[in-house]
C-alpha cells in the first residue's frame, strides 16, 4: 500500500495550490481518502475527506468555502484544491486511507485511517 502526496510549496497569502494523493496497493474505489495537516507544535487535524464509493465529502470549518476535495477513480488519485490560502494554512499535509464508511462525527478521527502518506509541505507567506 502506498500513498504519495505532491503539489505542496510556498505561496503568498491569497494564492492557490492543488495537492495530489496518488494511491496504490488497495482497492481505491472502496476507501475513504482523507486530508490532514499538522503545523509545528500542533496536533494533526482533519482537513477534508471523500468517500470513493459514494462521493460524499466532508470539510473542516476552517477550510469550508476555500478548499475542494475531488477524486479521479480512474487515476487512483485524490486532489485537494486550496484557494484563498492564509498563513494559518501552513502545515505538512498528509493523505490517508480508511476502508470503512465515515460520517460527519468521525471522518476527522486519525485512528480510523489505516494508511498514511509521507506528507507534503505547504507554506503560506503573509
Amino acid at each position: 500500500v502506498q500513498l504519495v502526496e505532491s503539489g505542496g510549496g510556498l505561496v503568498q497569502a491569497g494564492g492557490s495550490l492543488r495537492l495530489s494523493c496518488a494511491a496504490s496497493g488497495f482497492t481505491f474505489d472502496d476507501y475513504v481518502i482523507g486530508w490532514f495537516r499538522q503545523a509545528p507544535g500542533k496536533e494533526r487535524e482533519g482537513v477534508s475527506c471523500i468517500s470513493n464509493s459514494d462521493g460524499s465529502t466532508y470539510y473542516a470549518d476552517s477550510v469550508k468555502g476555500r478548499f475542494t476535495i475531488s477524486s479521479d477513480n480512474a487515476k487512483n488519485t485524490v486532489y485537494l484544491e486550496m484557494n484563498s490560502l492564509i498563513p494559518e494554512d501552513t502545515a505538512v499535509y498528509y493523505c490517508a486511507a480508511d476502508p470503512l464508511p465515515v460520517w460527519d462525527t468521525n471522518w476527522y478521527r486519525i485512528h480510523i485511517y489505516d494508511y498514511w502518506g509521507q506528507g507534503t509541505q505547504v507554506t503560506v507567506s503573509s
